[in-house]
């Protein structure tokens, strides 16, 4: 069996999440050549990667001039993506690039056209789109087993305190200090996942999704940020299928995350319980089909990319063309909304031990959204300012 070499470019942060998989897990034909971080102290594996003796390295470029490899694992700040992409590649190497691909529509052009000179594959790490269970829901949605799609919609509640916006330089900010689109949101983070992933499933073909038609949306901080905390969005696809993706940070409790989506024959839900996190499609005559729970397979898409080298093949599941309609979705986002406002003060309220604000009664207007599959302003709620609609050319 063919050894696969990886270069790791950031191990701290979600490159955790992949040392911890390279060093413990079921991965004997895969190896780490070298690591590229600019303060790897900060990994929690740093004395193992020592203990290993792999080379760390400051930069990419300098990881070639040493070394080769087969694989390199991109998980750094979202601005650095196409750069770090783009040079993996033409260097030779295959390249697992965490998500979002980037956060600009042009950019992520110039990745897919190295990776087209370069003779090589770039995956985007949306982890559900590598998931067996995700890829055989997709299957008999493609198939035809539930008729044609009609509306699609999830929820994603999730606190983060005021640390999680001090954990870096960049986050929640719209551009880097060399002018580079970053973006980093609720969108575009940590709920990056849930979104990319109604669009996934709409798309027409195992390796894309959907094309978008129009973006309309309402985004808000309390947070202090550039980009938003809070984001209510409806999109129609080229296909006039409708999606709502509903996400917070400002939220008193957490929630779990929750999607519907409703075809001609049967309504498919995710709606995890203590007890079940299953996804479980309803069809009209009472019937069900159950899809296991996506988040049981959290790092496929490492062993994907592993298979596809050792195979000799380019094929993966979520690449670029899979990924672009959540980066153009992101772009149109901010557009719609070009100036975030703030919630107003009287309903924003601070919890001095958890360093967390939180905005009374959201989390039961949302919720109420998400039933309805509608904007706040669509509630006429007192505080909601719909954004412009955006048209989008494919």
């Amino acid at each position: 069996m063919k050894e696969v070499s990886i270069v790791l470019v950031g191990i701290s942060g979600y490159g955790n999440v992949y040392l911890d998989a390279l060093f413990n897990g079921d991965y004997e034909n895969a190896f780490i050549r070298g690591v590229v971080d600019i303060n790897p102290g900060r990994s929690e594996y740093y004395q193992e990667i020592l203990d290993h003796n792999i080379p760390i390295y400051q930069s990419l470029e300098q990881f070639y001039q040493d070394f080769q490899a087969d694989l390199a694992i991109i998980s750094t700040p979202i601005h650095l993506h196409k750069q770090q992409a783009c040079v993996a590649m033409n260097n030779g190497s295959n390249v697992l690039c965490e998500k979002p691909a980037t956060a600009s529509v042009k950019d992520l052009e110039v990745m897919m056209k190295t990776r087209d000179r370069a003779g090589k594959f770039l995956a985007i790490g949306f982890n559900w789109s590598f998931s067996p269970s995700v890829q055989q829901l997709k299957k008999d949605i493609l198939d035809g087993l539930y008729g044609s799609a009609k509306q699609f919609k999830s929820l994603v509640l999730w606190p983060r305190n005021e640390d999680y916006y001090m954990r870096s330089s960049w986050a929640g900010k719209k551009y880097s200090p060399d002018g580079d689109m970053i973006f980093d949101s609720v969108a575009n983070n940590a709920t990056a996942h849930f979104l990319h992933h109604l669009l996934y499933l709409i798309g027409d073909r195992t390796d894309t999704s959907a094309k978008l038609k129009q973006v309309t949306a309402e985004l808000y901080k309390t947070n202090n940020i550039e980009t938003f905390d809070t984001c209510a969005v409806k999109i129609i696809t080229a296909e006039n299928i409708e999606a709502t993706f509903f996400a917070s940070h400002t939220i008193k409790e957490e929630s779990y995350p929750r999607f519907q989506l409703e075809f001609e024959q049967a309504t498919i839900t995710y709606e995890p319980t203590s007890e079940n996190n299953d996804v479980v499609a309803h069809f009209n005559d009472g019937s069900t089909k159950v899809y296991s729970n996506p988040e049981n397979d959290h790092i496929a898409k490492l062993g994907v990319c592993i298979d596809a080298i050792t195979n000799g093949s380019r094929s993966i599941l979520c690449g670029p063309e899979a990924a672009s309609a959540h980066v153009a979705c992101i772009q149109a986002m901010h557009e719609s909304v070009p100036v975030i406002p703030a919630f107003p003060e009287k309903i924003t309220l601070y919890d001095k031990v958890k360093k967390q604000y939180w905005i009374e009664g959201l989390a039961e207007t949302l919720e109420n959204c998400y039933q309805k599959a509608c904007l706040p302003s669509d509630l006429k709620v007192d505080w909601s300012n719909r954004g412009q609609l955006i048209k989008l050319n494919n």
